[in-house]
């Protein structure tokens, strides 16, 4: 069951991550976005090790970052006027 609360909360952070580059966060909140790249990739190793534990931990922190990533791209949007 541990392995199904991973996957759903990789793909909650998959999709978050996915938004944010569509909205160009990897140039916009570089730092949040790079994080929640970077800390879903661990969460994949992690799981592939059947870390399922450390895997939730890293695909949350993804999925918070890449949540920081699209509120910030979306602010910078709104700023420029688009």
């Amino acid at each position: 069951m541990v392995g199904g609360v991973y996957a759903y909360k990789a793909n909650a952070a998959a999709a978050s991550l996915e938004q944010a580059k569509t909205l160009g966060a990897d140039r916009l909140a570089e730092y949040e976005y790079y994080f929640a790249r970077e800390h879903l990739q661990k969460a994949m190793e992690e799981a592939a090790e059947a870390s399922y534990g450390d895997a939730i931990v890293y695909a949350d922190l993804a999925k918070d970052a890449a949540d920081r990533a699209v509120e910030q791209a979306r602010s910078a949007h709104r700023g420029a006027g688009r």
